[in-house]
């Protein structure tokens, strides 16, 4: 059978998956969620395509911050030191983090950045390279050895590509992950954008990712959803290699687009990157 028909049949059995379900309250729900804060995106969204999000500079003294602020500083002056890089899915920008940036900064993190690129961009490989190379300007600039990525769907996974393949597991401390197809999407077979093909389930990026990486000592945490539209079935955005050091943790009723606004999301990734020396993840 040919690749085009492949493609195709991968397509409508991602999509009578999806169909399956598509009528359950809890899909439902999620729905609805989602609706709203895309509409608040989307208000949001132009601002992103006429500024850059402000990096903001490291601060290690207490003039001027809460308690909550002052609480992380004092008790671990490098997790709130650390540099904290956001890079966001395709077709997005960097307002899809302002909920997130807020509420890093009120927890007591003040030095973050984003990494964007562009809806035309072709090749994760490429794009994580970029991403190595801003990497190492922010951490030469910070005086600091290591920096926490966060990455929404295809962001968290060219952040993933940098750690595990480009040698990025010396940089990155912790590396959390948004609804990122780890193991490829069905959705996938719906385009045939060439950056698209990359996040198949049977790519040769897959491929890539699935071979050995015993060395790599970077954290991962995947929060993957279980109403996640893009990702099909949604159990592909969590981490199963042997090798890497990841927890896998599972969110009820929210919608892709919305993963990086959630509260009780963005509330347990502070968490996370306020413990650099957590024990060894678990898997939910």
């Amino acid at each position: 059978m040919g690749s085009w028909q492949d493609d195709v049949r991968g397509a409508l059995d991602g999509l009578a998956y999806g169909a399956r379900s598509a009528l359950s309250p809890r899909v439902l729900h999620g729905a609805a969620v989602e609706l709203g804060w895309l509409t608040t995106h989307l208000a949001m969204y132009p601002l992103g395509l006429v500024s850059s999000a402000p990096a903001l500079p490291a601060r290690l003294n207490l003039t001027g911050l809460g308690p909550v602020q002052r609480g992380l500083l004092v008790s671990d002056i490098q997790a709130a030191g650390t540099p904290i890089l956001l890079a966001h899915g395709i077709i997005d920008n960097h307002t899809v983090f302002a909920m997130m940036r807020r509420h890093l900064v009120r927890r007591g993190f003040s030095s973050i950045h984003t990494f964007s690129y562009s809806p035309l961009t072709l090749d994760v490989r490429r794009t994580a390279e970029r991403m190595g190379r801003e990497i190492e300007a922010i951490c030469e600039a910070s005086g600091s050895d290591q920096i926490h990525v966060i990455g929404h769907s295809l962001g968290g996974l060219i952040a993933r590509y940098y750690i595990q393949r480009l040698g990025g597991d010396a940089r990155v401390h912790s590396c959390v992950t948004l609804g990122t197809p780890h193991q490829g999407t069905l959705a996938a077979k719906l385009l045939p954008w060439p950056l698209v093909k990359q996040v198949r389930p049977d790519s040769d990026l897959m491929a890539e990712l699935a071979e050995p990486a015993p060395d790599c000592r970077t954290r991962f945490v995947a929060f993957y959803s279980d109403v996640d539209q893009l990702i099909v079935p949604q159990r592909r955005a969590r981490i199963g290699h042997p090798d890497l050091l990841a927890s896998n943790v599972r969110v009820h009723g929210v919608g892709h687009l919305s993963l990086p606004f959630h509260g009780e999301v963005v509330h347990r990734i502070t968490g996370v990157l306020a413990h650099l020396d957590d024990e060894e993840p678990k898997t939910a």
